[in-house]
């Protein structure tokens, strides 16, 4: 079992050996930096929000007054500007002003009709309200910070490490204070529920191996009173005798695996425990 982020691990709840119910919590990372995370996304979302909102709404009738009143406060900056240097023109013509006089009066005019121009644009814009484009952008800005928010509370609640059913804890791979990375063995859970085994037939008995064939399944502690079990699965492909296959006459076999599902399983079943399993004439295969 691992976390699926990374992080310092601040605790382990159980010790090898323990039995473990489904939904306990077993061990958690360090959650600071992942609450800091997630109070830095909220935030993204609410900045994002305002500025989504700020451009449905458009422009109030209070900033559109504020800037016509900008507009005529420029037109006139702008007319005075132009009657003066109209003025200067024909004191250039007389000879009464320098040549820098005039060129001054000039740039004077330019500066206003260029504080003109913003202005009107400005209103324009404010009038004609946010462009569809910009109106877009926010909406896809508010988005992403929605899922970088959903991300961080997912990234919060993996910081808790719980089992997904009941079972047996066999290792603890690591001790408070490890820095692990994402994905990294933590602990080893042996399930006990369901219970299976896998087991393997050679093709001559093959035919009495059917998904859903009960079957007897004996161990060596208890030879004459078997477990009993249903096929589940069959390999649909056949593979050579693994090693750990202790029947002597299956090992240099090709043989099909089966995975065959325990009905009456107890604690006395342990993972790894060699088991002979005997279809309904008796034949018993490991």
């Amino acid at each position: 079992m691992s976390f699926r982020v990374g992080g310092r691990l601040a605790s382990l709840t159980v010790d090898e050996g323990d039995s473990i119910r489904a939904g306990q919590t077993l061990g958690e990372l360090d959650r600071a930096p992942y609450e800091n995370a997630l109070l830095q996304a909220q935030a993204n979302v609410s900045t994002a929000q305002a500025q989504y909102d700020l451009m449905m709404a458009g422009y109030r009738a209070e900033e559109i007054a504020q800037a016509a009143a900008a507009v005529k406060q420029a037109q006139a900056a702008y007319d005075y500007a132009q009657n003066f240097y109209q003025r200067q023109l024909g004191l250039r013509a007389s000879s009464a002003i320098s040549a820098n006089d005039l060129e001054n009066a000039r740039s004077s005019r330019d500066q206003a009709q260029a504080t003109l121009k913003s202005a009107q644009d400005k209103l324009r814009q404010y009038r004609a309200g946010n462009r569809p484009q910009e109106i877009a952008q926010a909406k896809a800005s508010l988005e992403q910070a929605q899922a970088a928010l959903a991300q961080a509370k997912l990234d919060l609640h993996d910081t808790v490490l719980t089992a997904p059913s009941d079972g047996t804890l066999m290792t603890r791979a690591v001790e408070p204070g490890t820095m692990l990375n994402a994905g990294g063995t933590v602990l080893t859970l042996s399930l006990t529920h369901p219970v299976w085994v896998r087991a393997y037939v050679d093709e001559k008995n093959l035919g009495q191996a059917q998904p859903g064939q009960e079957v007897l399944l004996y161990t060596d502690s208890r030879p004459d009173k078997p477990y009993h079990g249903k096929i589940g699965f069959v390999s649909p492909s056949a593979e050579f005798t693994p090693k750990t296959v202790e029947t002597p006459d299956l090992r240099t076999d090709l043989v099909y695996r089966l995975r065959i599902v325990v009905t009456d399983a107890d604690g006395a079943l342990r993972q790894g425990m060699p088991v002979t399993i005997s279809f309904s004439h008796g034949n018993g295969h490991e």
